[in-house]
């Protein structure tokens, strides 16, 4: 890693130390069932049980308590399809700072609402990529504050960084790590935690078929951005971030896919097996490894579950959702 924007070890190191009183050392849970069908050891990283039920508290956090005391008065602004913004709606509440969040119409009425719950609020706008920027450019010049953005940030990066330094600390010698990828910086910052403690680890990413910019990016040796994508996995139908396209394009070892309809039945696969609720955006790490019989064969596979964060009234196998 030589890009002088991306966090240092020694940056990662310090966001662990920032962050640990409002954030969770998650557990690492197997089950023998998802084992036998992946053929691999699979050890699930649940940061579905992370506050505000994604990895995404790791980054927020990070980012809004390193601000400068005269740089967060006003506040901090953002925008997300839900996951980011309710975790900086949760990071600006522990500083007692304001949080303003542009959320796209279609997000997720559970992710809306988690943003209020924790304080923030919500401005409306459409759901492509350019849209939620305007907005959340708008909103700074009309209010003022501090913006951070979801994943193109080397503070959120380090923050989510601090994923994997767990994982590796809890599960030594793993021969892979897979984490999904949307904007990237969950991928980011495993990559980077992992260039450091295990180099020997290889680095795997997992997208939805129908929002595989990563992948193409990967393939062709340059960030490419799709038109807006149309799949269940609200969360990774951002684009690649430049930072985060520079972990991934010099550590990652692949980008794998899944379908929309292997999503869903990762999704209920792991609240059937594991027991635990994840969304769909979680579910595409254990779908792509479905769709990639034999890949991980025998081997030991930390397997990370972003979040948790589903609406119980639309659930995707639910008739007419």
């Amino acid at each position: 890693m030589t890009h002088s924007s991306l966090p240092t070890f020694q940056e990662i190191k310090d966001a662990e130390e920032r962050i640990r009183p409002h954030t969770h050392r998650t557990p690492v849970i197997q089950c023998s069932d998802l084992n036998a069908l992946a053929g691999a050891r699979l050890f699930f990283k649940c940061e579905n049980f992370q506050k505000t039920g994604s990895f995404k508290a790791r980054g927020a956090t990070n980012a809004v308590f390193i601000v400068p005391e005269s740089d967060v008065s006003r506040g901090i602004v953002t925008h997300s399809s839900g996951n980011h913004g309710q975790a900086i709606a949760y990071a600006a509440s522990r500083r007692g700072v304001p949080a303003i969040v542009a959320m796209p119409g279609n997000s997720s009425a559970a992710k809306r609402s988690a943003v209020l719950s924790y304080g923030g609020r919500v401005v409306d706008c459409e759901a492509s990529a350019v849209s939620r920027a305007n907005a959340a450019k708008s909103i700074l010049e009309r209010s003022g504050g501090k913006f951070v953005h979801p994943y193109d940030d080397p503070h959120i990066i380090a923050g989510q960084a601090t994923c994997a330094l767990e994982l590796l600390d809890q599960v030594p010698r793993l021969d892979a790590v897979i984490a999904p990828v949307g904007g990237g910086g969950l991928i980011s910052g495993t990559c980077l935690s992992a260039s450091h403690l295990a180099p020997e680890t290889e680095v795997f990413g997992a997208e939805p078929r129908n929002a595989d910019d990563a992948r193409k990016s990967l393939d062709a040796g340059i960030r490419i951005i799709g038109p807006p994508p149309d799949t269940i996995a609200d969360g990774l139908r951002t684009p690649l971030g430049k930072l985060n396209w520079e972990c991934i394009s010099s550590s990652a070892t692949a980008i794998l896919t899944a379908s929309e309809e292997c999503i869903v039945e990762a999704m209920r696969l792991i609240w059937q097996r594991v027991k635990v609720i994840v969304e769909p955006s979680s579910a595409v790490v254990l779908a792509a490894m479905l769709e990639a019989p034999g890949k991980f064969s025998g081997k030991r596979v930390g397997v990370i579950l972003s979040g948790g964060n589903v609406d119980l009234d639309c659930l995707p196998w639910m008739a007419g959702r």
